[in-house]
């Protein structure tokens, strides 16, 4: 099995920073797809950063410029930057990943969350 565990969420104000990271762990032989995904109360989950391959990290528009996304593939592990943070940034962050386990067999992993609250 391949585990996903985030951290660096927490209480910030706005125009503040965070730095959300997520490690894989188990059985990974190789990730194709990171993805940072959020969800706040009474709304659907929503992709905020993604990237597939060796590609570019593509954005949703209500994050761009404000947050970053980077990776460390020879640690399994991923990173969201956040800054300029808004109240309406506050929700549970979610990260997941995509690949091949030791076993030859594709997996689709999702981390439990970490909660980004901004407060006024």
């Amino acid at each position: 099995q391949v585990q996903l565990v985030e951290s660096g969420g927490g209480l910030v104000q706005p125009g503040g920073s965070l730095r959300l990271s997520c490690i894989a762990s188990g059985s990974v032989l190789s990730i194709w797809t990171w993805g940072w995904y959020r969800q706040a109360p009474g709304k659907q989950r929503e992709l905020v950063a993604g990237i597939t391959g060796g590609g570019r990290a593509n954005y949703a528009d209500s994050v761009k410029g404000r947050f970053t996304f980077s990776r460390d593939s020879a640690k399994n592990t991923v990173y969201l930057q956040m800054n300029s943070l808004k109240p309406e940034d506050t929700a549970v962050y979610y990260c997941n990943a995509g690949g091949r386990n030791n076993f030859q067999t594709d997996f689709d992993s999702w981390g439990p969350g970490t909660q980004v609250t901004v407060f006024s």
